[in-house]
Formats: structure tokens, C-alpha cells, sequence
């Protein structure tokens, strides 16, 4: 895409804005926050699809707890635009997680609320506990194979198509499709007796 289309100037302006809230200044959070905004909330959207049943923030409310989150992480050296989306994508995923785990632990008695067995919400309880067991793997699945678990993130977490995983990795189409089937099959052989 030559230089002077309006994608350019805008990945530039978000990379600028990286770099300079680096430097702490509240008004280059703010000016980035508009940069990314409809993006984050394409990433918001995917994660409410991914769990209907679970997320209770709507997607602004996911954006805006996602966005805090990040200005917490001021000291990160931002190398790009797919770096900072891939971070923002693993605090929305962190976010569900937390979510599941309190909609869990308060059916169970741990948030000190009585829930009437007829009140739970059963596809609820099952898109929850498939979120932290999806999640528990991905963890485990990060420290044998890095790469395979960070295409997971992409993919399901963040929703990115092949190419953009390919682009935000740095690697070929070809190897994205190869890992992502790879990924499937062995969470789908880890999680079938629990989902299947």
C-alpha cells in the first residue's frame, strides 16, 4: 500500500503513539486510545461470540477494562501495531478467564451467594468451564510449543484470519495452516473427554 493511503498513515500514527506512551504522557494514551479503539472492539466482538453465554461485560465495557489494563503495561517496549493487538488480545482472553472463574466459583458457592440449582445457567456453566480448560492447555501448550500455542491465541482468541496470524508472527501462510490443524487436533484430543 503506497505511503500517502489512509491504512499507512493511520499504522504510523498508532506506532508513534506506542512509542510516545512509552514516555508516561496521559494525553498520548488517550490520542492512542482513539487510534485503536474499533479495532479493540472487533477483538471485543470475538471474544462475545466465542463465549455468548459467559462474558457479562458488553464490548464497550470489554474495550475499556482491556484498554486499562494495557496502560498498566507502560514499561513494554512496543515493537509494532501486531504487537500491541496480540497483547491487548491476551488481556481480553485473560479477562474472560477471570470472568469464568468468578461465574464458576459463585455456582459454587465460593462468592458466598446462594444459587438455586434451577437458576444455573447450564450452557453457561459448559462455555465457562471449556474457557479455562481451553486456556489451562494453551498454557501448557506455551511451554512445549510456543509458536503453536501463540497461533491458538490468533486465531481463536483474537479471531485473526491466517494471513493476519502469518502477518503478526512473521512467518509463511503455509506454516500458520500447518500449526493451526496441528493445534486443533491436540486440543481437541486433550478436551474430548471432558467436551466431547
Amino acid at each position: 500500500m503506497p505511503e500517502d493511503q489512509p491504512g499507512n498513515a493511520i499504522l504510523g500514527d498508532i506506532t508513534t503513539a506506542l512509542k510516545a506512551s512509552r514516555e508516561g504522557d496521559a494525553s498520548d494514551w488517550d490520542h492512542l486510545f482513539k487510534l485503536v479503539y474499533q479495532d479493540l472492539r472487533r477483538l471485543a466482538g470475538i471474544q462475545g461470540r466465542n463465549t455468548p453465554d459467559v462474558v457479562t461485560l458488553e464490548r464497550t465495557g470489554l474495550v475499556n477494562e482491556a484498554f486499562l489494563r494495557l496502560v498498566k503495561y507502560s514499561n513494554v517496549d512496543w515493537q509494532s501495531r501486531d504487537h500491541f493487538f496480540a497483547v491487548a488480545s491476551k488481556a481480553m482472553r485473560q479477562i474472560v478467564v477471570d470472568e469464568c472463574r468468578r461465574r464458576l466459583a459463585e455456582k459454587r458457592g465460593g462468592g458466598a451467594v446462594h444459587v438455586d440449582i434451577n437458576d444455573v445457567d447450564a450452557e453457561a456453566e459448559r462455555q465457562a468451564e471449556a474457557v479455562l480448560a481451553i486456556n489451562e492447555e494453551l498454557d501448557a501448550l506455551r511451554a512445549s510449543d510456543p509458536d503453536l500455542a501463540r497461533v491458538v491465541e490468533c486465531r481463536f482468541f483474537a479471531g485473526y484470519s491466517e494471513e493476519e496470524t502469518a502477518a503478526g508472527m512473521g512467518v509463511s501462510l503455509r506454516t500458520v495452516q500447518r500449526k493451526w490443524k496441528q493445534a486443533r487436533e491436540l486440543l481437541k484430543e486433550r478436551l474430548q473427554p471432558d467436551f466431547g
